[in-house]
């Protein structure tokens, strides 16, 4: 399938960036405009049942392999569908009933960051020297200046919220890091069809034990809109762009999306909600964002090195990787290619 098809080449790869960032920057907002109606669990399960199945029916087009056959795949689906979609959502749609959206994408974008922490603690050969260690914190003091909490409201709203949406970016960040060494043959669309589809059940499983009911969820106009939104253009549509994008331009370069994606929550936000966020919190973003570049200083510069040798204009063509080497991905968060970054 041939997303765009229209648009010349030498554009095409801007393009399709911009908007995935726009469908997954804004879905933080549309999930925090859908909790005002569904209970955040069901909404988070349900979403990404049906979602799972359209993917699922995509990879059966696409690919030779639509169901998972060996040991290795069934726990590379596993490690994804509970850490990256279940954990990850049920944690983050929990935490946006207590802050708005454009905080949340602000503190999740830590998880590129924290993947590279995780690949450092859990794999040797994947160390993370000092100024990897200076950019780890830059993204903690990133996270304190958008919660920017003080000594009488530890325990307020905005702290307890920001909290449950830093756990969701651990969730993902070692999900993404559990499931890179699995010994699995999956095509990425398969891998991420199967792991929404278990994730779903996990978050309807974990809706009943939290009490959470059918009956509670209010069938407005908005709260279908924004079901509809986040299943079909968060969900479907985006990772359609994402296949396309990490397939043209690998996934060093896909994974940037997710600095773009809290500017987007931000100003979607304003246009939606009204919502204005303070000059604190965008400094806290761009200091994240410092800290990811320190981390990530390695694969930038080999990014960016074509581009800056060289006046060509085709640019190199990286395939999609098996689901041994690209983890399953998610709207609001983006693992990050865990080599070493020793100094």
């Amino acid at each position: 399938m041939t997303l765009l098809g229209s648009i010349p080449d030498t554009y095409r790869d801007g393009v399709l960036f911009s908007i995935l960032a726009l469908c997954w920057g804004s879905s933080f907002v549309a999930i925090e405009v859908g909790l005002e109606y569904v209970p955040p669990l069901l909404f988070a399960g349900l979403r990404y049942a049906l979602a799972g199945v359209v993917v699922l029916g995509y990879a059966a087009v696409v690919t030779d392999k639509t169901w998972p056959t060996t040991f290795g795949e069934w726990l590379a689906v596993s490690v994804a569908g509970v850490f990256v979609i279940a954990l990850y959502h049920g944690l983050l749609y929990i935490g946006e009933l207590y802050v708005s959206g454009a905080v949340a994408a602000t503190v999740v974008s830590t998880a590129p960051i924290l993947t590279v922490v995780f690949a450092s603690l859990l794999f040797s050969e994947k160390r993370l020297g000092p100024v990897g260690i200076v950019g780890f914190m830059l993204g903690l003091v990133g996270v304190v200046m958008v919660v920017q909490p003080s000594p009488g409201a530890l325990g307020g709203e905005m702290t307890y919220g920001a909290a449950i949406v830093f756990a969701s970016a651990i969730a993902f960040a070692l999900g993404g890091v559990l499931v890179r060494p699995i010994d699995s043959n999956l095509p990425i669309e398969t891998l991420q069809a199967w792991a929404m589809l278990l994730g779903a059940g996990v978050l309807l499983g974990w809706a009943g034990l939290r009490g959470e009911s059918v009956a509670t969820i209010e069938l407005t106009s908005t709260a279908i809109l924004s079901y509809a939104y986040l299943t079909f253009v968060s969900g479907v549509f985006a990772f359609l762009l994402y296949f396309q994008l990490l397939d043209r331009s690998g996934a060093i370069q896909v994974n940037l999306v997710g600095y773009a994606e809290p500017a987007v929550a931000i100003g979607v936000s304003w246009l939606v909600l009204g919502s204005v966020v303070d000059s604190l919190t965008i400094v806290g973003l761009m200091t994240i964002l410092v800290g990811f570049v320190l981390i990530k200083r390695n694969a930038i510069r080999q990014l960016l090195r074509p581009h800056l040798t060289t006046h060509r204009t085709d640019r190199p063509h990286t395939p999609a990787t098996s689901s041994n080497h690209a983890a399953a991905k998610t709207d609001g968060g983006t693992t990050t290619e865990t080599e070493s970054e020793s100094d």
